[in-house]
């Protein structure tokens, strides 16, 4: 058996890339972070830093083990790989023939982190801490590790199927999305939502973030052709245009429905370009990538303006609106455009002669998405069962930033005359029978 050797070429681009996916997520809390009210921006962003800490130790202990480690039943891995056991510095054939295997290991870290972040976008503003910090362990131990290894595991059943996803548009997008929106629908609306206006309070912030999650998105994408090479560059290009196309698709939709193009649409959809090609990146021709990403930008404005509107669930910065639509829409899309002309790993679409691949990409959509739904839904109602999940009336008044850190995000908040916040809030006195006294004291939404 020949011995694999490290590529030191890939390996650099590698380590470059993985920091890369790892910046997204403090993006990602600047990005949401902006979107909330001020009084609950610094809970926001603590999901996100909490994401951080509780998966990358997750992983180490046995998540990366489920996810990738040696098959059992194409449904999970086993734990032959638990505290990184045989993850080494030399290359692992399977996975990282050219770097090492901690490398890889590592970087599938940054990817499981960035989608547990992606799905507190849902249910901010709502959610107590303690019970998000169970709830994400749980998920992504029970959601996210199975479904990485069905479509990314050696021998896992979605990959044996054909199912392609070069970046996560089916593993991170559409399950972050889907099961964002249930545990959304089970914790509640937020109090006053339809009521009262629960606009962002930090645009800039919000385009910062977006800045920083279109540079991570380059490593995220660009990162997952596993080498420095043709593909990595062709997976960097197409990211490239289906932000683009993605930003112009939702400026114009907004423009001709809404009367103005925002800043924070723009901002919304060139996330959304960037999700919907993250599934295909590596797989569709660079042209492609026009459509994709324009269509993408249209069909999540349209589901984050109007039918979340209609349908009237409380998807509190637009997680499936944007990553669970987008991501949706670029599983598909991938079925239609892909093409062996660009990677002989993969497959040809619907318009390269075969059908047969739509409908696997579908398959592939619908057992995740009904995957994600299922358990998530088991979580959650399981929690409700044992412990209080969501923040009552008054304590959302107040915010989350006092009642769960006992702290204001920005100082001219204690200028106001409200109260001091140097000492943790105790949750009990902000119960909803002293809603009314509560919104006496809280400062401005």
């Amino acid at each position: 058996m020949e011995r694999l050797v490290i590529d030191t070429g890939d390996t650099a681009f590698m380590l470059i890339s993985m920091v890369f996916v790892m910046i997204m997520t403090p993006a990602l809390a600047l990005f949401y972070g902006g979107m909330v009210r001020a009084k609950n921006v610094l809970n926001t962003i603590m999901q996100c830093l909490a994401a951080i800490g509780i998966i990358s130790v997750q992983w180490v202990l046995f998540g990366y083990s489920l996810s990738f480690g040696p098959d059992v039943n194409h449904i999970i891995g086993n734990f032959d790989w638990s505290l990184f056991t045989g993850v080494g510095m030399l290359p692992e054939e399977a996975y990282s023939a050219t770097i090492p295997h901690m490398l890889f290991a590592l970087f599938q870290m940054m990817f499981a982190i960035i989608t547990a972040a992606i799905i507190t976008g849902a249910f901010v503003e709502r959610m107590r801490f303690g019970a998000f910090l169970i709830f994400i362990a749980l998920w992504t131990t029970l959601v996210y590790d199975p479904v990485a290894h069905w479509v990314w595991g050696v021998d896992g059943w979605l990959r044996n199927e054909g199912v392609l996803d070069f970046a996560g548009g089916t593993v991170i997008h559409i399950l972050s999305g889907i099961s964002g929106l249930v545990a959304a629908m089970l914790i509640g609306k937020r109090a006053g939502y339809g009521r009262t206006a629960m606009i962002p309070h930090n645009i800039p912030m919000v385009v910062i973030g977006m800045a920083f999650l279109w540079l991570g998105w380059f490593g995220f994408n660009g990162g997952s052709a596993f080498a420095a090479n043709g593909l990595a560059a062709h997976a960097m290009v197409t990211t490239q245009v289906a932000a683009a196309t993605g930003m112009l698709g939702w400026m114009l939709s907004e423009s001709m429905l809404a009367g103005k193009a925002t800043t924070l649409g723009a901002a919304s959809g060139a996330i959304a370009g960037l999700v919907a090609i993250t599934p295909g990146a590596g797989f569709v021709p660079v042209w492609t990538a026009l459509p994709i990403g324009f269509i993408g930008g249209i069909i999540c404005y349209t589901s984050v303006a109007h039918i979340k509107t209609k349908l009237g669930y409380d998807d509190s910065l637009d997680a499936f609106g944007i990553h669970g639509v987008g991501g949706l829409w670029g599983a598909i899309a991938t079925g239609l455009f892909a093409s062996t002309a660009v990677n002989e790993a993969g497959a040809d679409g619907l318009f390269f002669g075969n059908p047969m691949q739509l409908w696997i990409q579908v398959e592939g959509i619908v057992y995740c998405a009904l995957y994600g739904i299922a358990v998530t839904a088991i979580i959650v109602l399981a929690m409700k069962a044992c412990m209080r999940v969501r923040a009552d009336e008054g304590e959302q008044i107040v915010g989350m930033d006092a009642l769960e850190h006992g702290e204001r995000g920005y100082a001219y908040m204690d200028s106001l005359g409200a109260l001091s916040f140097s000492k943790p809030i105790d949750a009990p006195q902000y119960t909803t029978a002293s809603a009314k006294d509560a919104k006496r004291l809280a400062m401005t939404e």
